[in-house]
């Protein structure tokens, strides 16, 4: 199949990317990211980034939170490493190669999930998504900054189109919300608390999900 995606074939896309990545990503995505950190930040804690790249927004965290930073491009993180070093960011603790869909962290391990352009980037979206939820404590919050893609339309057909060339550089064009829907409807213990479309052309959204506790869950 044309649009399949492999974690192997993901990450060797982000090695190629690492040397541009800011310059081509960094100013498009730069209303996604400060409006994910800012909600992050409104719970605070503990908080890992999923996907982190270069380490673009890690000095946007306050230094009163303790963030984790994972990405599956080594690459990538020989940046974001470079980054905490030259700005002293003594409140990234880790940086650290990981697969957001096997992540290695005890359940509840973190206050704040925060997943930047990283699930059209996953091979098994939905898995990561669960991911997500089992690291998250109980009461925290998942909040993701990704594509929505049109599903129907003129849009949905370019994007199915153009699937076999952007999954190829790291990427799906094509995935609409519907599937965000139907993955949280196999969840008891997640909630919408937003989705919000982002500017300029509103392509891109913030998406937060809450963790139930027990109490709550559905």
């Amino acid at each position: 199949m044309a649009t399949r995606m492999s974690t192997a074939g993901v990450a060797r896309a982000y090695d190629r990317w690492a040397p541009v990545y800011d310059l081509v990503f960094g100013p498009v995505f730069r209303r996604g990211r400060s409006d994910a950190i800012v909600a992050a930040e409104r719970v605070g804690g503990r908080i890992i980034e999923v996907g982190v790249g270069t380490g673009i927004s890690l000095p946007q965290y306050q230094p009163g939170n303790r963030i984790v930073a994972v990405d599956l491009s080594d690459a990538m993180l020989d940046k974001a490493r470079a980054r905490v070093r030259e700005q002293n960011l003594h409140h990234v603790e880790q940086v650290v190669v990981g697969d957001a869909e096997n992540l290695q962290y005890a359940d509840n391990s973190f206050d704040v999930v925060v997943a930047q352009y990283v699930i059209t980037a996953c091979p098994h979206p939905e898995r990561a998504l669960d991911e997500f939820v089992r690291i998250c404590r109980p009461g925290g919050e998942i909040i993701i900054t990704t594509r929505v893609g049109a599903g129907q339309g003129l849009r949905g057909a370019i994007e199915r189109t153009l699937m076999p060339v952007t999954s190829r550089l790291g990427f799906r064009t094509d995935f609409p919300w519907s599937r965000y829907e139907a993955w949280a409807a196999t969840r008891a213990d997640v909630r919408l608390l937003e989705n919000r479309p982002l500017p300029p052309l509103g392509h891109f959204s913030l998406v937060r999900y809450q963790k139930l506790t027990e109490d709550h869950a559905r």
